[in-house]
């Protein structure tokens, strides 16, 4: 097989994807649901080969939790699908209108970005999520899963790419690669893959950044942080970290670090300890904590751990500028929450963050496309460019101008003759 030359059939294919109708996007969408269900037996048969092998392999059980695929994730995926369906079309909408003078008019409209090339861990929900989100938003996708699913995301591609042909989509809109070295060679095909967004450690979305012209969105790390202000609510302090660090401890939103304010740390640490051990949590603390309750003093290489595990590092700080600071400092820009009922503390907590989601009195595990609303999402990014926080639909869609004349030339206007007049057009 030439690589290059098969991405270069998903780049042709993009022209034609784009064109669809929301009708027949929305078509494609249907029969993915259907042929899921349909499927779904020999889906799970698949899935369990595939977490037999990882079991025998001594896989992290952090990975094993992403890489199970149940029937509650199916359903969940398919509830996913469901809500893109009910969503407008996001491609050829109209963002400004403006008359530039008589007769010349600018509009914004947005449209798809193209080929995007994403490489992910072992969570075969995933591949359903990137691809019907491209397919909604008319992208073409090229996907490399992790090699502990690849038994469920081969027949899950081969199912997703069977229903869009059904609707009329063109074959080549989905391109699934399987072997490692692959990689490599998607790397150098910028002439050909508009985006490319990688799941995965720090140091390989390092990699992939340093080895490829192809712009790259994405986050590495996920070290998300709560801090408990002086003035919180005791009674909601308890089912929020419990709830960010155990609802499910293998994702990149999990509480990794707990910051409490000293002068209520003697009100919340005994209590939080019962309920945290309850959940067979691991604390690590600060040695004024480890003075109240039994545990195990932390380094500063714990705030710098992601530990997607049952561990989690707790700390007292002074003041709420003090945990700003810890979490600009240590924090991977991701998700952070203030647990507190003074507004005050709240509003400069949220201004100071420097993260992608800033959170007041809730779970830091609501940073997910579906829970905002989005269907799904690509992945969480980090970056401040193009898009930030979750990626759902407005995430995968670039913009074009268009300008609608009656003959004008610059000349015109470079000379004096005319002016422009800039008015906005309602849209």
């Amino acid at each position: 097989m030439n690589l290059k030359e098969d991405i270069k059939k998903v780049k042709q294919a993009s022209i034609q994807l784009q064109g669809t109708s929301i009708e027949n996007r929305n078509k494609a969408l249907e029969e993915i649901i259907k042929a899921l269900l349909e499927h779904k037996e020999e889906i799970l048969e698949e899935n369990h080969k595939d977490m037999e092998l990882a079991i025998e392999n001594n896989i992290e059980k952090a990975v094993l939790g992403r890489l199970k695929f149940d029937e509650k994730k199916l359903q969940d995926v398919i509830t996913g699908i469901q809500d893109l369906i009910k969503m407008k079309d996001p491609l050829f909408q109209t963002q400004l209108a403006r008359e530039l003078d008589e007769g010349l008019k600018l509009y914004k409209e947005t449209c798809p970005i193209g080929v995007i090339g994403v490489i992910f861990e072992a969570r075969p929900d995933a591949l359903i999520q990137i691809s019907t989100l491209c397919i909604k938003s008319g992208n073409c996708i090229i996907l490399k899963g992790g090699s502990e699913a690849m038994k469920t995301n081969k027949i899950l591609f081969q199912i997703i790419q069977n229903a869009i042909c059904l609707a009329n989509l063109p074959k080549d809109s989905m391109m699934l690669l399987e072997a490692r070295s692959e990689i490599n060679e998607l790397l150098t095909c910028h002439e050909s893959v508009d985006l490319l967004i990688p799941r995965g450690s720090n140091s390989f979305v390092q990699y992939i950044m340093n080895n490829t012209k192809i712009p790259v969105m994405g986050h590495a790390d996920g070290i998300c942080h709560i801090y408990v202000d002086k003035k919180a609510d005791i009674s909601k302090v308890i089912p929020i970290v419990v709830d960010a660090k155990t609802q499910y401890v293998s994702a990149c939103n999990t509480v990794e670090t707990l910051l409490i304010h000293k002068d209520i740390m003697h009100e919340v640490i005994k209590d939080l300890k019962i309920a945290l051990e309850e959940k067979k949590v691991e604390i690590r603390a600060s040695k004024d904590i480890c003075e109240l309750i039994e545990c195990n003093e932390l380094s500063d290489q714990d705030y710098e751990t992601e530990y997607l595990d049952y561990i989690l590092a707790i700390k007292t700080v002074e003041s709420v500028e003090e945990a700003i600071h810890h979490i600009n400092y240590y924090g991977s820009h991701h998700t952070d929450c203030i647990i507190t009922e003074d507004m005050q503390a709240v509003d400069v907590f949220m201004k100071m963050v420097d993260s992608a989601n800033v959170y007041h009195n809730c779970s830091t595990r609501f940073a997910d496309g579906y829970r905002y609303g989005f269907g799904a999402e690509v992945g969480i990014s980090t970056s401040k460019l193009h898009a930030r926080g979750p990626v759902g639909l407005e995430g995968l869609l670039s913009y074009k101008y268009k300008i609608f004349g009656s003959g004008q030339t610059v000349t015109d206007y470079a000379s004096g003759n005319k002016t422009f007049h800039f008015k906005d057009i309602t849209i």
